[in-house]
């Protein structure tokens, strides 16, 4: 029994080392990804001064809405890819893809802003085979409680890697004297990120964390089975109102506080000096309110769920947690932007409450995700979900909002004007929250008969478990033993 214990443990280690290998490669994978998407925000007046565009806010815009145009229409092809073949494969031809559109990039030339535009959408390309596949991989790395940590330290790319996004592209372009460094050094790191992808993941069967029975099934199917969910339609709608709402926030307010700034001081040229050190901060307060956010979220769901000797459990938590974080966000955003030139401060503070209440759902909405679907339609989930958050969130956001701002200004170009202008249009995307607290809530009413349902479909007998090929090195019995430690370590 002794050495029967021994030699468990040793495999039990062995287990857990690779799935946290696999973990960590895919969370510094995502979070490249995010640096990289918003580097160009981080130098945006730069960029806008390079292509001569600096008076059409809307053409700034379109640049973020161009990648997540080729973004999410790219998604639902790599959710298929990766419901069906192997997701190494699919995310090596994506991260590549990505790596070569995002240094052609930085090549192009003053006079052709719409071609920049069109490499920035083939990142987004690049970008869609990696969001839509990895989240699924971890999905059936861990299951439970693990899953649903795993999710919380993966989605942690999201906003650390945003901020640090608004840091780099900055600070980089004024140390090495160009924009283009500050978004081409990504492209250097994507190509450790892939080698990592290729050597260092093991990637696991499908469906082997939940011992699921799986079934083959063609896309249209596929597509009738998730719209008949309840509550994943309910969380995509809830979801895609915050993305709206994040999405222009994160674009747009680093220039709002520069017009803030040149307001505040009377002059209306503000340096590359002040412009990185605003676009920093945004960056460091979106990295820790990001990282609060996501923590707070899962952790909060989690013991809710559970329950303790203060708190009731509750089965419903997950959307809770999800429609408190949205609707706490509103009025501590409103108030952000009503004090943005009168109080720098006091808005600082603000926008990190407030993008802290956005950020308690990332992992939240995808841990929901995985248990009310089964494994093989995880992939073509996660991308409908993400198709549809893009399409009518940040996709249009940007471009929205920029659009605005121009309507509002007119042909004035004072200071004071775009300021305002830029301010007023950024109330606009506030409703959504409101939008999106509804929608969770909503989803309260449905996710347990919706989590029961995926559970039944996932297990035909209990006593027929499925065992596929090299599913594990342990037996039935470690495997079962495994998930508790996983957990706690996580």
């Amino acid at each position: 029994m002794e050495l029967f214990a021994e030699v468990g443990n040793g495999r039990l280690r062995s287990v857990n080392k690779r799935k946290l290998i696999s973990l960590a490669v895919l969370l510094i994978t995502n979070l490249l990804n995010y640096i990289d998407r918003f580097t160009i925000a981080g130098v945006l007046t730069q960029l806008q001064s390079y292509f001569r565009i600096t008076d059409d806010d809307s053409k700034a815009g379109l640049l973020q809405t161009a990648f997540i145009v080729f973004y999410m229409f790219f998604c639902p092809v790599f959710g298929y890819l990766g419901d069906r073949y192997s997701r190494k494969v699919v995310l090596s031809v994506g991260i590549s893809l990505w790596v070569i559109a995002v240094f052609t990039s930085t090549l192009i030339s003053s006079n052709h802003f719409f071609v920049f535009m069109l490499f920035r959408g083939i990142v987004g390309v690049g970008e869609a085979s990696y969001s839509t596949v990895a989240p699924t991989i971890i999905a059936d790395l861990y299951s439970g409680c693990a899953r649903s940590a795993a999710l919380s330290v993966f989605y942690f790319a999201i906003p650390v890697g945003s901020g640090l996004g608004f840091i780099f592209g900055s600070n980089i372009s004024i140390l090495l004297g160009s924009w283009q460094w500050g978004v081409r050094l990504t492209s250097v790191f994507g190509v450790l990120c892939l080698l990592l992808i290729i050597f260092a993941i093991e990637e696991p069967v499908r469906g082997e964390s939940d011992r699921a029975c799986l079934e083959k099934s063609v896309l249209l199917d596929d597509l009738k089975y998730l719209f008949k969910i309840k509550t994943y339609c309910m969380t995509t709608a809830g979801f895609t109102a915050v993305v709206f709402l994040v999405g222009s926030l994160s674009w747009w307010t680093p220039t709002l506080m520069e017009h803030a700034w040149a307001l505040q001081h009377g002059t209306t040229e503000v340096s590359p000096t002040i412009k990185a050190k605003i676009s920093s901060n945004f960056g460091i307060i979106t990295c820790f309110a990001g990282t609060v956010g996501v923590i707070m979220g899962s952790f909060v769901a989690q013991i809710w769920k559970r329950g303790n000797s203060l708190i009731a459990p509750n089965k419903k938590a997950d959307p809770y947690v999800c429609a408190i974080g949205a609707l706490a966000a509103t009025p501590l955003l409103f108030s952000a932007l009503y004090l943005a030139e009168k109080h720098v401060a006091i808005t600082w503070v603000l926008i990190f409450l407030g993008i802290t209440c956005c950020c308690l759902n990332w992992a939240v909405n995808m841990d929901m995700l995985m248990y009310i679907v089964v494994p093989q339609c995880r992939s073509i989930a996660t991308a409908v979900q993400t198709l549809i958050s893009h399409l009518f969130g940040d996709a249009t956001s940007p471009y929205f909002i920029g659009r605005i701002s121009d309507v509002i200004r007119g042909g004035d170009e004072s200071v004071i004007r775009r300021y305002l202008a830029l301010q007023h249009s950024l109330y606009a995307p506030l409703f959504m929250l409101v939008v999106a607290g509804g929608f969770y809530l909503a989803a309260s009413f449905t996710v347990d008969d919706d989590r029961e349902l995926a559970l039944s479909k996932m297990h035909a007998s209990e006593l027929e478990p499925i065992v596929a090929p090299n599913v594990s090195e342990t037996s039935p019995l470690l495997d079962a033993v495994e998930q508790t430690p996983v957990s706690q370590s996580i």
